[in-house]
């Protein structure tokens, strides 16, 4: 097939508004958060599953290879095109489809944004709890073709533990449905399979992810320290009291000072590590264990100890790690 037909066959599907191949146009989709580059023959803009499966099948038919391409946050290359392929961009599948309170699960689309998700289920007193560095421009289909983390990947683990179904579209177009929207599920976990494979087994359009309720208290600490061996001893003394933070991040010398170049963090320039820890969960609770963290971090060498519980202070205190 000429790839001018191809193309024809692409505009058929979604309409000529949704493919782009002009070359002045795809600079833009030839690379993403890494240093790869890989100019892609045609993006298109599929607004269903049913468009996505029809695209699939005609490239596949042609022998054109495909990528799925989400906001291009990613730092593996996995949205960067190979010689010859297509990109599958989903800024039009970008839809929260429902929210479940009762169940705790949300129904979504793969261009849905991670940060969006989390912000419109705290309306309901829930939470999605992936939260990349990228959480407010990467989306959710990217963290499933990523298995994304975070810092909360800690105590609440990264992505696919909080993927409970998906709708795919395989390499040949054929539509299957992974996982259920049952909290145990039997038989082979291939939802588990498809997270983390960056694409090569077919594309999601629709995700149902699990929700957990809003802590009723949050606390953040930020410790300063001498040195990346210091935090270090700090980090090891928390846990060896028993606790788990529900995040536990640590910035050394360098990132700190690549960091407070492009953002007001107020880390001092001077410090050799700091240490970000989180705690979540019922007020009383977070009292208590915010005095051992706090005592823990002055014991192991910290030079200066913050807590915030606002919202506003606590975010402050995370630029530095999410921007």
């Amino acid at each position: 097939m000429e790839f001018k037909q191809f193309l024809t066959g692409l505009q058929n599907i979604v309409g000529e508004e949704n493919v782009v191949f002009h070359p002045e146009d795809l600079l833009v989709f030839e690379y993403d958060g890494s240093v790869d580059r890989g100019l892609p023959q045609a993006v298109v803009f599929p607004a269903s599953t049913d468009e996505v499966s029809q695209v699939i099948t005609l490239a596949h038919g042609a022998g054109v290879p495909m990528v799925g391409r989400g906001t291009g946050t990613g730092l593996s290359g996995g949205a960067i095109a190979p010689p010859g392929a297509i990109q599958i961009a989903f800024p039009r599948m970008n839809h929260i489809l429902e929210v479940d309170t009762d169940n705790r699960l949300a129904l979504v689309e793969p261009g849905v944004i991670n940060l969006d998700l989390d912000t419109h289920v705290r309306k309901f007193g829930l939470r999605y709890a992936p939260d990349p560095s990228s959480q407010r421009a990467c989306s959710l289909g990217g963290n499933i073709a990523e298995n994304a983390g975070g810092p909360h990947c800690l105590a609440y683990g990264t992505t696919t533990n909080h993927v409970l179904g998906m709708e795919v579209v395989l390499e040949d177009g054929t539509v299957v449905n992974l996982g259920s929207m049952a909290r145990e599920t039997v038989g082979y976990d291939l939802r588990g399979v498809f997270t983390g494979s960056e694409g090569t087994f077919g594309i999601a359009t629709r995700i149902a992810v699990r929700l957990l309720p809003v802590p009723e208290s949050v606390r953040t600490f930020l410790g300063i320290f001498p040195d990346v061996e210091s935090a270090c001893t700090a980090v090891s003394a928390v846990i060896e009291n028993g606790i788990v933070p529900a995040a536990l991040e640590m910035i050394d010398a360098l990132t700190i000072q690549a960091v407070q170049k492009v953002s007001d963090a107020g880390y001092p320039d001077d410090a050799g590590a700091v240490l970000l820890i989180e705690l979540e969960g019922l007020q009383d609770e977070v009292d208590e264990i915010g005095s051992e963290v706090e005592a823990a971090l002055w014991d192991t060498g910290a030079t200066q100890v913050q807590a915030a519980q606002e919202e506003g202070e606590r975010e402050q205190l995370w630029v530095g790690r999410k921007g």
